[in-house]
């Protein structure tokens, strides 16, 4: 069975692995061996602190095989993007030229380097292994992080936000970069998505313009893919919006790619939430009538989630003895469950205007 729990030291021989290999580059798993080590130990820190508003934290998780101990993936959440250096990214704003005289009137998107998402919390570092068949990895691994923002919400910001990779070709070249980064950088993208360890180094501003860009002087290829997630991020892309994340006004300073946020208290794992107690009963065959859910328990503040299929009904939670153990509960301890997906039914009821908030 797969499970999400926090990333621990005794995992730095898998994580290293995943840094070296994982493309697009990991900028939570530096490729440095000691640095990485104390990024790990930092999240260890950051998971037993007491905390009651965010700040330099952050929050590692794996994806386990409970049947190999192998790790099969890596996610995280930055508490505070940017808590020691500004978090650059591009604004697109439409700027208004108009003259009375000659009778025009026209809005031109141009974008600017801004700051404002710095202090808002960011999820991070996201990676599963290639050889992983599905998308229920992919969902758990995202989307447990969410779990764990809903259950502990005085160590994040209200608001959260995902920077995906933008469009690149199969030879790792960005449309966008070429049109812009390059001319200030005049080196590969490759080398500065290194560099940059995420959006927060003073370089940025150092190197890239203060003044706007406007769009429509760019070339077309780099028009196009403003916005636009890669290929390889769609089902990431998916699974946000999933959760209740939205498309915003910025995108990625190198690649362009888009700028996701989500409320928490509007996201899935907080609307969609319910609280069950764990029955040792093994659960019966699928039925039509049962959903999958995420499912985490936070027993003994050991964070752990899985996927599982649950009874329409509330009240118990069904679990297998693997499921029980993947999580670290025990008849009548209780679980936080949300449905993976939103219903047939939930959306019918949604479109007929009778049920709550849409999510």
């Amino acid at each position: 069975m797969l499970f999400v729990r926090p990333g621990r030291l005794a995992d730095l021989d898998a994580l290293e692995h995943m840094a070296r290999t994982a493309q697009p580059v990991l900028h939570s798993l530096p490729h440095d061996r000691r640095a990485l080590e104390a990024r790990v130990a930092l999240s260890e820190d950051s998971f037993r602190a007491e905390v009651d508003f965010p700040g330099e934290e952050f929050y590692l998780f794996v994806l386990e095989d409970s049947e190999t101990g192998k790790l099969r993936g890596t996610a995280s959440i930055v508490a505070a993007a940017g808590y020691s250096e500004p978090f650059y990214a591009f604004r697109n704003d439409a700027l208004i030229h108009a003259s009375r005289e000659l009778h025009v009137n026209r809005k031109i998107h141009a974008l600017t380097m801004s700051h404002e998402l710095t202090g808002r919390s960011r999820l991070a570092g996201y990676y599963i292994d290639p050889a992983l068949r599905g998308d229920a990895a992919a969902h758990l691994m995202s989307r447990a992080r969410m779990m764990y923002i809903a259950a502990n919400r005085r160590r994040f910001t209200p608001e959260v936000f995902s920077l995906l990779l933008g469009v690149t070709d199969e030879a790792g070249m960005s449309p966008f970069w070429e049109a812009v980064g390059r001319k200030f950088f005049g080196r590969d993208f490759a080398d500065i998505e290194v560099e940059s360890g995420g959006r927060s180094r003073t370089f940025i501003a150092e190197v890239m313009p203060s003044y706007p860009l406007y769009v429509p002087l760019l070339p077309e290829a780099a028009q196009r893919v403003l916005g636009e997630p890669d290929e390889k991020a769609l089902l990431a892309y998916e699974i946000h919006l999933e959760e209740g994340f939205e498309t915003d006004r910025y995108v990625d300073i190198f690649d362009a790619g888009p700028v996701l946020t989500a409320q928490i208290d509007r996201s899935a794992c907080v609307v969609r939430n319910e609280t069950r107690a764990v029955s040792d009963a093994e659960p019966q065959e699928h039925n039509d009538r049962d959903a999958t859910y995420l499912i985490a328990s936070n027993r003994a503040g050991e964070f752990r989630c899985v996927l599982g299929d649950l009874p329409a009904q509330r009240g118990s939670a069904p679990l297998s003895a693997a499921a029980r153990a993947a999580l670290g509960v025990r008849h009548s301890d209780t679980v936080r469950c949300v449905p993976l997906h939103l219903q047939a039914d939930t959306v019918n009821r949604a479109d007929n205007g009778t049920s709550g908030d849409a999510q």
